[in-house]
Formats: structure tokens, sequence, C-alpha cells
């Protein structure tokens, strides 16, 4: 949705090659806020890898410290890869085709797969998340339960996972996505936006969709421009019917016998909780929440952190406690304290500022900060490098275009 805007940008969404662009070379030199705030986090990231567990409270095994090593500095490690790349206006183009392409494979595999292979083969291919990710589901006989919308009665709806294996993780990429598609200009992007939108649906992730409204938003306010606003209003009410009326669309399966005996066993555990997927008192909403909440608290209660290694599914994976889970920034604020999580949510708030010229981009971006907030984003390999490594190559494109000619 790059192309809303003004025709300069309609058939470019990135700006061509100039001397000042393509001639300056990049070195390692620091510039400006969010190298240093990226650097911040990177270094104390690696100072709670590096503490010890006892003095922290943590009980992170060593495999979990080299995991949560890793999935911390990854966003920062892409961030650095992008704003040192130096492309010209013809690679970023083909940077955008790149993202658009992979979005739509997903979005064509996701909805065959959805409608055409049957519940009963995924459950036969379980034994993937725990043989490779080191992650037990025991409520549908061996799969993630966000797999399916249970909306109670033994009857489940599928949600498009595609490529990614989740729902969540492949709406994300979606909303991403339609942030690139030139509306305007180009004869694909309207079919191409209906195809994503339409995948984006069948996961049924209320996340993505409110990331999405929100990202419009932006784009509105950063553009000036109406016509982001009122795709924001269709979205929301399209979202909303179609969150409401999804038995009547998804393809249905059912529970089987052992997988219904654990479903009583948990409503039991939590009887408050409604299945109307539009209620705050939702089960998975409440999990969010509640999971949110409770990470708060931990940080706060807790703030020199924990160490590296005891937050998410790192912790979950290596078997120890998880201190906090799903949120990007408790996760954070969980292993390197809530200086960690200040710094880290300083950086994210900086880039959004250093981008925000490239409206588009900054709305997906915002969309992601958004999301962040009850999701790992940075756990979801394409978002922790791909979403980064562009934000790099857009501040260092930002810089240069500032910079004077040499």
């Amino acid at each position: 949705m790059s192309s809303v805007t003004s025709p300069s940008t309609r058939a470019t969404p990135f700006p061509p090659c100039s001397p000042t662009w393509c001639g300056r070379r990049r070195g390692l030199r620091l510039e400006g806020p969010t190298d240093w705030l990226a650097v911040a986090f990177g270094a104390l990231v690696v100072l709670y890898a590096l503490l010890p567990q006892s003095i922290l409270g943590g009980g992170a095994t060593h495999k979990g410290v080299v995991y949560g090593t890793r999935h911390d500095l990854l966003p920062v490690l892409a961030y650095f890869l992008g704003s040192r790349l130096a492309l010209s206006g013809e690679e970023r183009r083909d940077l955008c085709r790149t993202v658009l392409l992979t979005a739509a494979g997903v979005a064509l595999y996701g909805l065959f797969d959805v409608y055409l292979v049957p519940l009963s083969w995924w459950r036969l291919s379980s034994g993937w998340f725990s043989d490779q990710l080191g992650l037990t589901y025991t409520g549908l006989s061996g799969l993630p339960e966000n797999f399916v919308y249970n909306q109670g009665g033994g009857v489940i709806f599928r949600r498009l996972t595609s490529s990614f294996l989740s729902p969540l993780a492949t709406g994300y990429l979606l909303v991403v996505a339609l942030f690139f598609i030139p509306l305007r200009g180009r004869r694909y992007g309207p079919a191409l936006a209906v195809l994503l939108f339409a995948a984006l649906l069948l996961t049924h992730t209320r996340a993505a969709l409110l990331a999405l409204v929100l990202g419009l938003v932006v784009l509105a306010v950063l553009r000036r421009a109406a016509f982001p606003a009122v795709l924001a209003v269709l979205v929301a009410v399209l979202g909303f019917a179609f969150v409401k009326s999804y038995p009547h669309v998804a393809p249905r399966a059912h529970f089987t016998a052992s997988e219904l005996r654990e479903q009583e066993a948990n409503a039991h555990r939590h009887p408050q909780v409604s299945h109307d997927a539009t209620s705050a008192n939702e089960s998975s909403t409440s999990e969010h929440l509640a999971s949110l909440r409770s990470g708060i608290r931990t940080v706060l209660h807790h703030p020199w952190g924990y160490g590296v290694g005891n937050a998410g599914v790192t912790a979950e994976r290596t078997n120890v406690k998880v201190e906090a889970g799903e949120s990007t920034y408790t996760e954070v604020g969980v292993e390197t304290g809530l200086l960690g999580a200040l710094v880290f949510a300083a950086w994210i708030v900086a880039l959004l500022v250093r981008v925000r010229s490239v409206a588009w981009f900054a709305a997906a971006f915002a969309a992601m900060a958004f999301v962040a907030l009850q999701t790992d984003m940075i756990g979801i390999p394409w978002l922790g490098v791909a979403l980064f490594a562009l934000a790099g190559a857009e501040v260092s494109r930002e810089r240069n275009f500032s910079a004077p000619v040499e």
C-alpha cells in the first residue's frame, strides 16, 4: 500500500540510485541514536549471557543461554547488515518484489493447504514440533493448539498456517507485505492485495488484523491522506465480520476422543472463558492479556533480570521455568532486566522516527511493534531478519540522502 500517496512513489517505492547514495562507503562507524541503541541492547544481551545464572536468580541451561543469545541478537545483527549494504535503487526494488513474491507464495500455499489437506494428515506429522523444536503439545495430538479455532462442542475449524506452520507468523508476514503493494501504477496491485488479505483473514489472527488497522492509521497520519484511513475502517469492519462468521466459512474438523478429553479437562481449569472470538473474555485473548500482565509484574518485581534463556520458547524448549512469555517486551525485560527492556523499546521508537519519511515502511514497522506486545515478534525469523534488515537499509538511505555529496 505504498502508493496511496504521492505519484512519485507509485512506480518506484524506493528512490533511484544517486551518487550520494551509491558512492558513499559504509564503514563500522556508529551514526545516530538507532546505531547506538542497537549496540547498547546487544551489549546488554552479551552481558546477561555471560553473568552467572546463580547471581541473577535464573535457571537457564548452557544450551538455553546460547539459544536465547541468538534469539535476542538476531534483529541487531540483521539491522547492521541492512544498514551497511548500500543497496542501489534497483536492488531495493528487487527486495520489495521478493517480499511480495514470498507473501503471494505463502498465501497461495496456505489457501491450498487449509481447504484441501485434512487435519488428520497434519496429526500424523505432528512429531516435527517435538523432534525438531523440543515443544510438547497435548491438546491437538501433538500439534499446536492454534492450528485450529475451537468454538466448543467438539467441532474445530482450521486456520491458515501455510509454510510457517503457524497462523500468527503467517499473518504477520502478510500484514507487512500488504504495505509493500503499489496499489496505483501496477495492474497486479489490487489483485495481490485481495489475495493477501483473504489469506490473512483465514489465519484468524485478530492481532494481525488490529496491527493492519493501526498501520493504516499511521500511514494516513504520516501521509496526511484520507485513503489509508478509509482502508483502515474497511479492514476493521471486514475483519470483525469475518472473525464473527468464521465457523461458516472455515474448513471444519472434529477433535479425536483423546483430544476431547484433554479439552474437557482444560475447560474445567478455565471455566469462565468465552468461545466468542470477538469477546475480550475469549480464551486466547484472556491468555494473551494474562501473560502480558504477568510478564510486566515479573519485570517490575525483578528489575535486574533473570539472564538470557529464561523466557519464552527458549525456556520452554530447555525445560526451565518460563519467567515471561509471548510479549517481546516482557521477554526482553526478564532476560536483560528493566534497563534492557527500556533500551529495546527506545530502539524500536528511534527506528520508527528515523524511517517516518518512508511512510509505508514506517506503517509496516509500527504494526509489528504493536504485535510485539502480545507476540515474540523477534522470535519469528522472517521478522527478526528481513524486517530489521530492511529497517537498517531505510535508516542508511535516510542518512546518505541527507549527507553532502563528497
